[in-house]
């Protein structure tokens, strides 16, 4: 479900956490992994963002920052959600 002034998720793009626990970590939106349906004896697996930390405790010696799975319906602006801070870059 997606709330019309929601921007979309989509690669390239830069969200910060609005958890203050996250201590300004922001993360790059590196591929969009889509829901997988319940099979026996497991849950479904609902819509998923790759991300890669690019703020807050990496390092700056050029290696990739750590990479998570953050479900879709998280990056939305609430106190434990996400916000965009960068959009994707134009593609040619």
């Amino acid at each position: 479900m997606t709330q019309p002034d929601m921007p979309t998720v989509r690669p390239g793009q830069v969200w910060a956490d609005n958890d203050p626990r996250g201590y300004g970590r922001q993360i790059r939106v590196i591929a969009i992994e889509p829901a997988q349906p319940a099979k026996p004896h497991h849950r479904a697996v609902p819509a998923r963002a790759l991300v890669e930390q690019v703020t807050a405790r990496t390092h700056d010696d050029g290696q990739p920052g750590r990479r998570t799975r953050i479900r879709l319906d998280r990056f939305r602006p609430t106190s434990t959600g996400y916000r965009l801070v960068q959009d994707a870059e134009a593609q040619p």
